[in-house]
């Protein structure tokens, strides 16, 4: 590795026009190397519980309430049509005064809309019902 230290001529005014990248290389490259360490550290998410998959046997007791929406969206208490909002709020109110209240399971179609379990939980919300709670398929084992 040489040095040059000058012309042995009285001539010290001349300019350096090359300029030496290798310091700058060298603090880019670390630069570099601090933000790929820092980057997924800063990336935060928002900090939530998410629920678990539980798969509890539904216990059918005499008392439970099935009621099941089909794909066309009429709605069934065990297998008896019902025919309005109103019918099925007026039998779910005889239901919620009983003690212990009994817990109403709901059935809906996989291919019907959810308006028509939403007006099932909606009616059995005015009704005064405590329990409710949706009959699903287990997800497939692996």
């Amino acid at each position: 590795m040489g040095m040059s230290v000058g012309s042995s001529g009285g001539d010290e005014d001349e300019v350096l026009s090359s300029i030496n990248t290798t310091p700058l290389v060298d603090v880019m490259l670390v630069l570099l190397i601090i933000f790929l360490i820092t980057i997924p550290v800063v990336t935060h998410t928002v900090p939530v519980n998410l629920p678990k998959e539980r798969n509890i046997p539904t216990q059918t007791k005499p008392e439970n309430v099935l009621i099941s929406v089909a794909q066309d969206g009429h709605v069934f208490w065990n297998t008896t049509p019902i025919a309005n909002q109103r019918a099925l709020v007026e039998k779910l109110k005889k239901e919620a005064v009983k003690v212990p209240q009994p817990e109403v399971h709901i059935r809906g179609d996989a291919l019907s809309r959810y308006e028509g379990v939403g007006k099932v939980v909606l009616a059995c919300q005015r009704a005064g019902i405590v329990k409710v709670g949706f009959i699903l398929e287990p997800p497939p084992k692996h």
